[in-house]
């Protein structure tokens, strides 16, 4: 199962010859800026395998992002989150820099979005943003989320969470 391909862009899983491209997005400073550091080619490769295991477990996880060219653009999907005691979906996304602002990473939560409201029994979808992530948060509320609550699960920098109804 995946998300309809939009207007600019199309999902497929990821996969261990994803590496190289995902180790260049989420080794990336300015793309890791609001997470504790960038990731090394280890965690990277832990990544693609947790998505793996997403994949096996629930049927979605996140995918690759790309033009339908096959530019490589970043990730973007469905991951379930602890968020202060509740198993909650989140929707979240990474845009290469040189791909970022033209509202690609919009464009792809909403086909997410919109594929939980076809394709899963749930009803709320959420996403976690840092704070000061104005560009995340952005996203988030242009598919319609709004700021309901802070994250204050232990051992966590403060997150903001943001929630629609699916």
């Amino acid at each position: 199962m995946l998300p309809r391909d939009t207007a600019r862009l199309r999902f497929r899983r990821m996969g261990p010859s994803d590496l190289d491209a995902m180790a260049r997005l989420l080794g990336d400073p300015d793309v890791m800026q609001y997470y504790p550091a960038p990731k090394t080619r280890e965690e990277v490769a832990a990544w693609i395998a947790w998505n793996d295991r997403n994949y096996a477990e629930h049927g979605y996880g996140l995918w690759i992002i790309e033009t339908h060219t096959g530019d490589f653009i970043g990730d973007c999907g469905l991951t379930w989150q602890d968020v202060n005691g509740i198993r909650r979906l989140e929707v979240g996304y990474h845009v290469v820099p040189e791909w970022q602002r033209q509202g690609l990473a919009t464009e792809a939560a909403a086909a997410c979005r919109d594929f939980v409201a076809a394709e899963l029994d749930v009803r709320e979808l959420i996403a976690i943003i840092h704070p000061e992530n104005q560009a995340s948060e952005h996203v988030a509320i242009k598919i319609g989320m709004q700021r309901v609550e802070d994250d204050r699960t232990a051992g966590r920098s403060r997150r903001i969470v943001l929630s629609m109804t699916v």
